[in-house]
C-alpha cells in the first residue's frame, strides 16, 4: 500500500492511502482510540491495517487533483541519517581532497536531523541565512513501524513499516565549517528534510528484492536536468545493519525515520558545480526512485 497525509479543501490534515488512483482517508477508532494521523496509524499499525482492511472502500475518496498531498510522515518521532553507499563517499572525499577513514568500512555511522523541519512534495525549502553552497541528496528511508531494541540485522525487516524517498537538503558552506572543529553535520543539515511522496509497504517493492535490499533505479534532475543516477542495490551496509546499530543498546519507536545517506552520484558535491551550480532560488529539485514515486521541491 502508498499511504499519504493530505490536505482536502483546506481542512485539517488527515493520513489516507492511494489506490486506483484516488485517495482514501483514514479515520478508525480501535477501542476508543481515534486514529487519523499517519504517526498513529505507524504506532497502532498491527491492529490498524486489519482494521483498514475490514473497513474496506466503503468511505468517501477524492482524486488525487483534489487534494494536496503533504509530507506521508509529517512529524517522525526522530530521524537518523547514515552514510552507507560507499561511492557517494568516495567521490565527495575526492571532491573535498580528503580520504575516507578507515573506521567507515568498520561501523554504519549516522547523525540525528531536525525532525522538526520536514518538508513534503511540492513545498518550497529556503536555502538557510549565510549559505552559499546549498545541495541536495538523494535517498532512499526506512519508516520504524514496531518498537525494538538490539534489533539484530536479519531481524530488522520485522520492524520496518515501508520506504519513502529522502531528501537531506545540506548547505554545505556550513557543514564544512561546522566539521572543522569535530562535530556535526548539524547547523549544515538543520534547515529541511524532505520527504515522500508516500510511504510504500514492502510488499509493493517485493518483485524488486535483491537479497537484504532491493534493485531501485535512483535519479535525481535539476531544473530537468538529470545529476544523478544511482541503484538502492549498490549500498553498502544493508538496513538491518543500519538498524541493528541504531539500535544498539537504545530503542526505535514507531515512525522514526532511517536515511540511507546520498546514492553515489546524488549530489551536488560529488559532481562538482562546475557541473551542477550550487542551488539557487526558483531552482526545482526532482528525485525519484523506482517504486516510490517522485518527490518534487522547489528551492526558494
Amino acid at each position: 500500500m502508498k499511504f499519504v497525509t493530505f490536505v482536502y479543501q483546506d481542512n485539517q490534515q488527515q493520513a489516507g492511502y492511494i489506490e486506483g488512483g484516488k485517495v482514501y482517508p483514514i479515520s478508525l477508532d480501535l477501542n476508543g482510540t481515534e486514529i487519523t494521523t499517519m504517526l498513529d496509524f505507524i504506532r497502532h499499525s498491527g491492529k490498524a491495517l486489519s482494521a483498514l482492511e475490514e473497513l474496506g472502500k466503503d468511505v468517501q475518496s477524492y482524486g488525487l487533483e483534489e487534494v494536496r498531498l503533504l509530507a506521508p510522515l509529517p512529524n517522525p518521532s526522530s530521524v537518523r541519517d547514515f552514510m552507507a553507499f560507499e561511492q557517494h563517499l568516495l567521490n565527495a572525499s575526492k571532491q573535498s581532497g580528503l580520504t575516507v577513514h578507515p573506521q567507515w568500512y568498520e561501523i554504519p555511522v549516522f547523525y540525528f536531523s531536525n525532525h522538526q523541519s520536514i518538508h513534503g512534495p511540492e513545498q518550497e525549502v529556503e536555502i538557510p541565512p549565510h549559505c552559499e553552497k546549498f545541495d541536495i541528496e538523494l535517498e532512499i528511508a526506512a519508516v520504524i513501524g514496531k518498537e525494538g531494541r538490539n534489533i539484530r540485522a536479519e531481524e530488522a525487516d520485522e520492524y520496518i513499516f515501508g520506504y519513502t524517498i529522502f531528501n537531506d537538503w545540506s548547505a554545505r558552506d556550513l557543514q564544512m565549517q561546522e566539521m572543522q572543529v569535530g562535530l556535526g553535520p548539524a547547523k549544515g543539515k538543520d534547515a529541511a528534510t524532505s520527504i515522500g511522496p508516500f510511504i510504500v509497504t514492502k510488499d509493493e517493492l517485493e518483485e524488486h528484492r535483491n537479497g537484504d535490499r532491493y534493485d531501485l533505479k535512483m535519479t535525481a534532475k535539476i531544473n530537468g536536468k538529470q545529476l544523478s543516477e544511482g541503484n538502492f542495490k549498490d549500498i553498502y551496509y544493508s538496513f538491518g545493519q543500519m538498524i541493528e546499530r541504531a539500535s544498539s543498546g537504545t530503542t526505535l519507536y514507531p515512525g522514526d525515520i532511517i536515511g540511507s545517506g546520498t546514492v553515489g552520484t546524488g549530489c551536488i558535491l560529488e559532481a562538482g558545480p562546475d557541473v551542477q551550480p550550487w542551488l539557487k532560488p526558483g531552482d526545482e529539485v526532482e528525485l525519484e526512485i523506482e517504486g516510490l514515486g517522485v518527490l518534487r521541491n522547489r528551492v526558494k
